[in-house]
């Protein structure tokens, strides 16, 4: 007799018990092929709108596009059948109105299947995270460095780094947990901020460049494996695959041409037999 074990997906009520205990583990992805390789290692995998860069090759996130993201979202979701999936809303996808935020949201869910939808910013959104969490759509924050700020910010600059900040970040993170967020990602954010925040919210922190006192990490994947050649200066790197690939690449080109045409050589031998 055969036992068939179900694999189910997580859940954001399980997401939401990591606070205080088991980090939560996270890692953007994009496609399906790294979805299935990432699904039994993560508990959340987010389809962020840093695709625009690592994907497209967009300086930054400012011209993706809703389109862009659902599809790349339903690609995550035809890959994964674990891991808690949340695909972000891009600017000026949700500013506007909750209204026109829940009308955009809403299509995400629908169209890719995912559970849940990020959106940057703190205070200036908590209306927004209400009017969606009471509506049936799950909401990740985003606060500190929100890279779609990165016009009004200047650049990609580390938050927090004076305590004259900190009262509006913790604001910030106060009003994203009452408004319903299930978690909310802390991104370059002075660590002694962040592990203020983690311990004065009731909400999973998912620390990007903060505190290791966060309830857990999130980093860019393509980062992570040494596929950026200018990484952030917080990413440790698991692996360099940026050279290997390159390697193989150098190798395969000049296996053709050279005429040794790589995965021909069982067929010319069964037409020998034949």
């Amino acid at each position: 007799m055969s036992i068939v074990t179900e694999i189910r997906r997580v859940t954001v009520p399980e997401i939401k018990a990591h606070k205080n205990a088991k980090p939560v583990v996270c890692l953007t992805c994009y496609h399906a092929h790294t979805a299935r390789l990432l699904d039994s290692h993560v508990d959340l995998m987010l389809v962020g709108d840093s695709l625009g860069m690592v994907m497209h090759g967009m300086e930054n996130t400012l011209g993706v596009t809703l389109d862009m993201m659902i599809t790349h979202g339903k690609a995550v979701m035809r890959g994964s059948k674990h891991a808690l999936v949340v695909v972000d809303m891009p600017f000026g996808s949700y500013e506007e109105s909750p209204q026109i935020a829940f009308r955009n949201a809403s299509r995400v869910i629908q169209e890719t299947g995912c559970t849940a939808v990020k959106m940057e910013g703190g205070a200036r959104i908590a209306e927004t995270i209400h009017y969606l969490t009471q509506r049936g759509i799950p909401v990740m924050g985003h606060i500190g460095l929100t890279p779609q700020m990165i016009q009004i910010f200047g650049g990609f600059k580390t938050q927090g780094r004076t305590e004259a900040e900190w009262p509006a970040l913790e604001a910030d993170a106060k009003a994203v947990a009452d408004a319903g967020a299930f978690a909310v990602v802390l991104e370059g954010m002075a660590e002694p901020l962040a592990a203020k925040i983690t311990k004065q919210i009731v909400i999973p922190t998912v620390g990007i460049g903060a505190s290791v006192e966060c309830d857990g990490q999130i980093l860019v994947m393509e980062d992570m494996l040494g596929l950026n050649p200018n990484p952030p200066k917080f990413v440790r790197q698991y692996a360099n695959l940026g050279p290997e690939i390159e390697k193989a690449v150098k190798a395969y080109a000049a296996d053709v041409r050279d005429r040794r045409f790589p995965g021909t050589e069982n067929v010319y031998a069964m037409k020998r037999v034949n």
